[in-house]
């Protein structure tokens, strides 16, 4: 005859405080990400996996939590998704129904992401990596998804530019070129400033999942930038993304409100009420610190004052 181990989780806790978030970290699986002309790309996807946990009860399930992740991922694996949020979602709504004593379930998700494109003067095929981030929360009133991406590329500080244009300037005129000339010429060729390599960071959260396809978002953020970066580069590439950057410098600032820019062209038909993050951190070149931007908006706001309706 067996013995019944003791459910010591359902016990009542020494201190009777409910927590917000009880989960597991750091689980790897494989997610298949469907493709409508190609082949299915595989993903190795890292997850974390949290539930509330009321004041009355000790633990919470942790074993359950894993039955329900390997469920249904690995349903996830034997079948395409063409949304890697809605696996997120699927989980949320699971760990719910299993765990009577929750109101809120929470599943989020990173992935490394490849994407293939080809160098932008040597016109070689080559790859680009970005990190899926992907989230889904789930309560008695529903399920909202969040899906996103944190791209790297560069940027151009235009303060530091601005120095260097004005001491071009005033070189030029020291050897008696006219101002007209001098004019056309900086216009043709910018004048340097201190790269950085920055790092954006796009999502869109809303109930259900959101009209936001993950490739866009990618494209949009890695565009707020002054110029995007390439795993291979071939001289020509290198003098094109050095001349495109400092064409297009940039503050931090400027690429969270380049990023808001091109969510609001891109997605016209995201709900109101869907919540945009949008960050840019850089790379300092030319000091030991870092600078950092982001905004958190309703749609509806930031469609406003792109479209300067406030």
């Amino acid at each position: 005859m067996s013995q019944q181990l003791p459910d010591v989780q359902a016990d009542s806790p020494d201190v009777s405080v409910g927590l917000n978030r009880v989960g597991v970290t750091g689980v790897e699986k494989l997610v298949k990400l469907g493709q409508t002309d190609d082949r299915p790309i595989v993903l190795m996807a890292e997850f974390e996996v949290f539930v509330d946990l009321p004041s009355w009860r000790k633990g919470a399930d942790m074993s359950r939590n894993m039955e329900v992740v390997d469920e249904t991922l690995e349903a996830a694996v034997a079948q395409e998704v063409h949304r890697v949020e809605d696996v997120c979602g699927d989980a949320a709504e699971r760990l719910i129904d299993k765990h009577e004593y929750t109101t809120k379930a929470e599943v989020q998700m990173e992935a490394e992401y490849v994407t293939r494109e080809r160098t932008p003067e040597s016109d070689r095929p080559t790859q680009s990596t970005a990190d899926i981030i992907a989230s889904a929360t789930a309560t008695e009133d529903g399920t909202h998804e969040e899906i996103g991406a944190r791209v790297t590329g560069m940027t151009v500080c235009p303060c530091s530019q601005g120095m260097s244009t004005s001491r071009a300037r005033e070189t030029l005129r020291g050897l008696d070129v006219e101002d007209e000339v001098i004019d056309e010429f900086l216009e043709e060729v910018p004048q340097p400033g201190h790269s950085q390599r920055g790092h954006a960071t796009l999502t869109v959260e809303s109930e259900g999942a959101p009209e936001a396809d993950l490739n866009d978002i990618i494209r949009v953020a890695r565009d707020s930038m002054s110029a995007r970066i390439y795993n291979l580069a071939k001289r020509p590439d290198e003098d094109h993304m050095t001349y495109e950057s400092h064409k297009d410098a940039k503050f931090v600032e400027d690429c969270v409100r380049a990023m808001a820019e091109g969510v609001v062209e891109e997605f016209p038909d995201l709900p109101d009420d869907a919540i945009v993050t949008m960050k840019q951190s850089n790379d300092e070149s030319i000091h030991q610190h870092n600078a950092h931007a982001e905004r958190v908006a309703e749609y509806e706001t930031l469609k406003a004052e792109v479209n300067g309706d406030d």
